[in-house]
């Protein structure tokens, strides 16, 4: 065919055939023209044994200082980039090299030295993993989901537990950052729901858990994570800084988790939540149905696993706080209301990712949902109204200058009704009115039910009156059973018990 070299098989054959047939048959016969097989006659070398050595056609631009200058900054340093030489051509002779025509031809110069020359580099050996031996975890950051809650962005982390032979996930949501106590809190609650423990446990190097640390404190929290992998007995085991690829079994899980997050928020139509936990249900109802498709793997690595402990370990931080006159603590720069009659006592308050809880002894006296610092350094306030409406019914006009008036109100529709009460009445009158329907809503457990006619005597254009309101509630349910039957024990028994003691 014109155009088309020939093969050496198509002159062997040639060469066979011309022993029997004419010129034209046999390169017929082969493939080729007439004109072709003249060629081959007249020269009887192989097409691949007569192809012309290829040379440079145009003189070589770095000729003159490739050996002399390049060659030996090269040597001393195979890392240095083609770009970095060009430069210094162009500073130690600029009439040679005005611009930067030449960059690609250097590169490739470069490319090819370090190929022929360069240092030996690192590889990435795959492997085989084991039943039961490795578990991985890591921190993903989740806003490419742009997740939103009642409309406002909500800015988090998932928590990502897989195992490396099977691929069985567990996910968790993480508020705050890359913490011990939030890895310690999801990693005990994705063995638990495993059912056993990994031999070995591995993270990347976690620098972000221990950023903005003192030295005494990231020792603490080293100090803290081998204790709770001692614990499961499980080994820890980092991966060398900036090589990812030594993560990778759960790198890539990260990648096939969000993507399919993604389309999973696209299906439903809305990437807004109601709240928070609506999220958190649809993380783990996606992640059990990815699950599902692993349930043969696991059923493998499961009897290669061991036995969980008898119980969990510790997997928060705890801090000691004194409840202050102004009826609260402080925890990390942010102020969490108490009840009043803790006032002076110093409580241990546990901390974990998305909540603290505050114990005096053994008796658990506040929980609150953990808040974080704002970025523009004012002070953050976690008030429960029922902490502090005993007192600020007594005092009423607290209400208007209280620096943390707004964190009282304990849903949108309360605010609300302050700002038309400050509006229309005197500062009096109105905290008096914005006091009493904080109390009824505490004193009556309807404060959900308030809210809603709250809402509605605002949308009528009246101002909210506790006392209007009080007979409009529903009556909460009092039906008492009228006969209870209560049995009697015999006095008589009693003495038989004693006698029998004696």
């Amino acid at each position: 065919m014109p155009g088309k070299p020939v093969t050496d098989q198509q002159a062997r054959t040639y060469m066979q055939d011309r022993l029997r047939h004419s010129q034209r048959a046999a390169a017929a016969r082969a493939g080729f023209s007439e004109r072709t097989a003249r060629r081959l006659e007249g020269d009887p070398r192989l097409p691949s044994q007569r192809q012309p050595k290829r040379g440079r056609t145009v003189p070589d631009p770095l000729a003159a200082v490739w050996e002399p200058v390049l060659l030996p900054i090269l040597q001393s340093d195979p890392a240095v980039l083609a770009v970095t030489l060009l430069r210094h051509l162009q500073i130690t002779d600029p009439d040679g090299f005005p611009d930067d025509r030449l960059r690609r031809t250097l590169e490739r110069r470069v490319r090819d030295w370090r190929a022929l020359h360069g240092p030996e580099r690192d590889l990435i050996f795959r492997q085989a993993p084991e039943p039961g031996r490795m578990a991985l975890s890591d921190f993903t950051d989740a806003a490419e989901l742009a997740v939103t809650l009642a409309g406002q962005l909500l800015p988090h982390r998932l928590y990502h537990f897989v195992l490396a032979y099977s691929g069985w996930e567990h996910v968790a949501v993480v508020l705050g950052g890359e913490s011990f106590t939030a890895l310690a809190e999801n990693l005990q609650n994705a063995l638990w729901a495993l059912g056993g423990v990994p031999q070995e446990h591995r993270t990347d190097s976690l620098s972000a858990a221990y950023r903005n640390l003192s030295r005494e404190a990231a020792e603490d929290v080293t100090r803290r994570y081998d204790a709770f992998c001692a614990h499961y007995g499980m080994a820890a085991s980092r991966n060398n800084p900036g090589e990812a690829h030594e993560n990778g079994a759960v790198e890539a899980h990260n990648r096939h988790l969000k993507a399919a997050l993604d389309q999973a928020l696209i299906l439903r139509g809305s990437r807004d939540f109601a709240r928070l936990a609506d999220w958190r249900r649809f993380v783990d109802q996606l992640v059990a149905r990815r699950n599902r498709r692993r349930e043969a793997a696991l059923r493998i690595e499961a009897a290669a696993l061991k036995a969980l402990p008898a119980r969990r370990t510790t997997d928060f931080t705890e801090v000691v706080a004194r409840v202050t006159r102004t009826g609260g603590f402080l925890v990390h720069g942010i102020f969490y209301s108490a009840p009043s009659r803790l006032i002076g006592q110093r409580l241990r308050v546990h901390v974990y990712d998305d909540r603290i809880d505050a114990w005096l002894g053994s008796t658990q006296v506040v929980s609150h949902p953990r808040l974080r610092a704002r970025q523009d350094g004012r002070r953050v306030h976690r008030i429960d109204y029922r902490h502090v409406i005993h007192a600020l019914r007594r005092k009423p006009q607290a209400l208007a200058g209280s620096v943390y008036r707004d964190g009282i109100f304990p849903r949108s529709e309360y605010a609300a009704a302050w700002a038309a009460l400050a509006e229309a009445l005197p500062r009096r009158a109105a905290c008096r009115h914005m006091v009493d329907l904080l109390w009824l809503a505490h004193d009556e457990a309807c404060e959900a039910e308030l809210a809603s006619l709250i809402a509605a005597e605002l949308a009528a254009g009246h101002l909210p009156d506790a006392a209007t309101l009080k007979r409009r509630l529903a009556p909460r349910p009092r039906d008492l059973p009228e006969d209870v039957p209560v049995a009697l024990t015999a006095l008589g028994e009693f003495d038989a018990l004693l006698e029998a003691h004696a």
